[in-house]
């Protein structure tokens, strides 16, 4: 500014002082010093400062158990990522792929040559590929905000939905593919093993399972990232057992950090080598030319492996149900009965556990703000009690609304999965009616986020086990008592009923069973959980309910749905014990033990033949679902126990006799 233009300006002011923005600095810049500057030179430094770091581990040297010398966080990370590599050994190299912590392009991540491979097998030979030339970026173990943002720049169809939770797509398969689900058949497990009729268990090769290791291995050490996670199963620190996921797709990482138990910086410094390993290479088909293929989906369980393979399926549940049948096989080895049910407690230290397929309301009737949740599907009941198997809840979104499922609605939020939802392009708000996806919408979500989970996950030995059936054809009574023969009768029959689809116009109820009420994930034979239930209730002092949540006057279309409100008054009257002082009454037939009165349930509905006008068709009806029982008992009345059959014929004596 020219002198003349200053003095104009000074002049301009009326004789005003003139501000001095120099606060004693000598120094000609003028400077804004109301909050100190960042440290910082450049853009990049700055988004230096932005992250700090933060391992899944301690830092610095710690001791590990049974070790003399502390490691450092060097040597730390060196192990893991050896057992890492290990586990993504190819059998047709000698080693494992060269890996590296961190994302692609991370220029400061140390890295790891491949390490000899705990699976040698056949003659050996080096060979070398494109995948044995190049680095293997290890994800491992990353937070909830880090798997988002990993989905949301690297997975098309994910996005932050209205309450925070993280949308995304499980592909062409939006639920599981059992028919494609195969066990090898191998010295050390056959003869533990369910095979053959009515068994969920499909055999194959372990040469074949080879094929499809390979196949899975050498597509994910293509790839310029995998995620690993590295967490637990059972709640039970006695017999917890360390699972490591290898997958492709930031959503499966997410589901498995909600779905298994998360262990702490201090438990996964000694975590080491993993009990059990998923290979998830979902987005990759099987060769359908392999043995034993039947499509371009193939989920293999090898237990002498202690591993599991996917290829072909997008669908997380695959993962979550594969641990749960490693757990039907493994718990029941050290005595420990492993069960497909929910689980609370009251505030005496009440156990009940519940059990019922789809429709029947056990997420419902287990949902108690009274009561404590242990869990909600999976668990084992051992020496010292009951412990949940997860570290979180999967639970079904369809026609979810705030008023009927208010915990799950709630527990909707940032950290959750919702897979195949449809949502507002604009607010991103789900619509959980909408089925142009799937109706198998899910949420995954750690059982923290019900407000009455119980944490840990664990309890005393139950009081009541509540067997829940909804029959549409409206010929069992609201409630029994179960003797221990009973108990396991309908424990193996798994028993529901559904009502069939309107479009041909038949509206006749169709009747299901899933033993063990859980089919699909068993291992051994029915009989042998249902008696391990049987002996753990006598023990313990257990009673068994069965608990008929469907209809009452008659069968579907003729009588009506029995309320919730009766429902939750049995369920009530379980807990509280008044329900065992009953006076109670034989039925027909099925030989059930029916209380005469329960508070708050109209008396004249507890014995179901009164309900109805029609006497002879409630007879007639109640025939046709014994012989529908028999026909379903079939598939187990040849099991022996060591030769002897006295057990499957007590059994069979406490189900429906027919003339």
């Amino acid at each position: 500014m020219s002198s003349g233009m200053a003095d104009l300006h000074i002049s301009g002011l009326k004789g005003l002082k003139k501000l001095d923005t120099t606060m004693g600095r000598t120094s000609d810049v003028c400077a804004d010093d109301s909050v100190p500057t960042v440290r910082a030179q450049n853009l990049e430094e700055l988004h230096s400062l932005q992250k700090k770091s933060a391992p899944n581990t301690p830092r610095g040297a710690m001791t590990p158990r049974g070790a003399g010398t502390p490691r450092s966080e060097e040597e730390r990370q060196r192990q893991q990522l050896q057992s890492i590599s290990t586990s993504l050994a190819s059998l047709t190299r000698e080693s494992g792929p060269q890996v590296v912590r961190g994302e692609p392009g991370n220029a400061s991540a140390a890295s790891v040559t491949g390490f000899g491979s705990r699976y040698e097998r056949g003659p050996k030979f080096q060979a070398v590929s494109d995948s044995a030339l190049k680095f293997t970026h290890v994800l491992y173990n990353l937070s909830p905000a880090e798997l988002y943002e990993q989905a949301l720049k690297s997975e098309k169809g994910s996005y932050i939905t209205s309450t925070g939770a993280l949308a995304t797509l499980s592909g062409a398969k939006t639920g599981r593919s059992p028919k494609d689900k195969r066990v090898v058949s191998e010295e050390s497990s056959h003869n533990d093993l369910w095979w053959g009729k009515g068994s969920p268990n499909i055999e194959m090769d372990e040469e074949t399972f080879l094929v499809n290791r390979e196949r899975a291995v050498d597509y994910l050490n293509s790839l310029d990232k995998v995620f690993v996670n590295d967490q637990f199963l059972n709640w039970d620190p006695e017999n917890r057992i360390k699972v490591r996921i290898i997958s492709a797709r930031a959503y499966h990482s997410l589901f498995m950090h909600n779905m298994c138990i998360r262990p702490t910086p201090e438990e996964l410094e000694d975590f080491g080598t993993p009990d059990f390993t998923i290979y998830n290479a979902g987005k990759f088909p099987c060769n359908r030319y392999t043995h034993y293929m039947t499509s371009s989906t193939s989920v293999d369980v090898n237990l002498k492996r202690r591993e599991m393979v996917i290829l072909g399926t997008q669908y997380a549940g695959e993962m979550k149900k594969g641990l749960f049948s490693l757990m039907h096989y493994l718990m029941p080895k050290r005595g420990i009965l492993s069960l497909h049910s929910g689980c609370n407690m009251g505030k005496a230290g009440d156990v009940a556990l519940f059990f019922g397929l789809s429709g029947t309301g056990k997420t419902t009737l287990s949902t108690d703000h009274n009561r404590l949740l242990i869990g909600d599907d999976e668990h084992c009941w051992g020496d010292d009690g009951v412990s949940n198997i997860e570290g979180g809840c999967y639970a079904k979104c369809i026609g979810l609304s705030k008023e009927r499922e208010p915990d799950i609605w709630d527990a909707i939020k940032f950290g959750t999965v919702v897979e195949n939802v449809v949502f507002d392009e604009h607010s991103r708000e789900i619509d959980y009616d909408d089925k142009s996806v799937t109706e198998n919408t899910r949420a995954a979500y750690p059982i923290e986020f019900i407000p009455n989970a119980k944490i840990p996950c664990v309890g005393p030995h139950p009081k009541n086990l509540i067997l829940l059936a909804c029959d549409a054809f409206g010929v069992l009574p609201p409630v029994s008592r179960l003797t221990l023969a009973q108990t396991m009768y309908h424990f193996i029959s798994g028993y529901t009923a559904i009502v069939a689809g309107t479009e041909d116009g038949v509206t006749e109820p169709t009747a299901t069973f899933s033993a063990c009420f859980g089919a699909a994930f068993i291992m051994m034979h029915p009989t042998k959980y249902a008696a391990m239930l049987a002996e753990k209730m006598q023990k313990h002092g257990a009673t068994a309910w069965l608990v008929n949540t469907g209809w009452s006057g008659g069968s579907y279309g003729v009588g009506s749905r029995m309320k919730l409100a009766y429902t939750r008054s049995i369920i009530d009257a379980i807990h509280d014990g008044s329900l065992l002082e009953a006076e109670f009454s034989e039925t027909p037939i099925f030989g059930l033990h029916v209380p005469k009165a329960v508070a708050g349930v109209p008396s004249e509905i507890l014995q179901p033949e009164n309900s109805w006008k029609d006497r002879a068709a409630y007879t007639e009806t109640l025939k046709k679902l014994a012989g529908l029982f028999q026909k379903n008992f079939c598939n187990f009345a040849d099991y022996e126990v060591g030769g002897d059959s006295n057990l499957t014929q007590q059994i069979l004596q406490a189900g429906p006799l027919l003339d």
